[in-house]
């Protein structure tokens, strides 16, 4: 079984937030699947392909307690760290930009802690979506929680896109072969800003 958590925050005032790039690709997701989310046994709304043995979460704690629902999936269904995919978004990587890796540390990403610390172990694959766009980034707390401007917008959809494509092709084509192809993958400052 592969999980994919997206991570964010519930509620209408969040939902277009840099910070919610999580929930956009498991949408994303769960839309090419067609399926769709529901209450879990938890902090959580799920959406499960069987046929697949795919399963998508998104937890209903808010960013910095993700870690309670991810342990709560994790027990439910007997996940296997190696097949849990976290998805986040990554203020210090500039929009346009996938990092997929196998594990690491928190990237000062309060979501992303709460799971680790949560877990005891960050042995687990994670898929970061650049948020870096041309506009003030510091305070970092309170760009996450702002909208992309409106110049950005359609290209933050077209990653949510690339992102969603990222994680068909760790399904399709194991977590190597799609570190190889996405993560070379970037739009420079200059672009961005052009």
């Amino acid at each position: 079984m592969v999980v994919f958590v997206g991570l964010g925050n519930i509620g209408n005032e969040y939902s277009s937030t840099k910070h919610n790039a999580g929930f956009w690709v498991v949408n994303e997701l769960a839309k090419r699947m067609n399926i769709s989310f529901k209450p879990g046994k938890g902090d959580y709304v799920y959406a499960e392909d069987r046929n697949k043995d795919i399963i998508l979460i998104k937890p209903t704690t808010g960013m910095n307690r993700s870690g309670l629902a991810v342990r709560q999936a994790l027990d439910k269904w007997n996940i296997e760290l190696e097949n849990l995919y976290l998805i986040v978004d990554d203020v210090d990587l500039n929009l346009g930009t996938l990092r997929i890796r196998p594990r690491g540390g928190d990237g000062c990403h309060r979501g992303m802690e709460s799971v680790i610390y949560q877990l005891n172990e960050n042995q687990f694959p994670r898929i970061r979506f650049g948020i870096k766009a041309g506009d003030h980034k510091r305070p970092a707390e309170k760009y996450v929680l702002k909208s992309f401007r409106k110049q950005d917008q359609q290209y933050a959809e077209e990653m949510v896109q690339q992102a969603a494509d990222a994680a068909m092709s760790i399904l399709n084509n194991g977590i190597n072969a799609t570190m190889n192809k996405f993560n070379r993958i970037e739009k420079t400052e200059e672009v961005i800003n052009g």
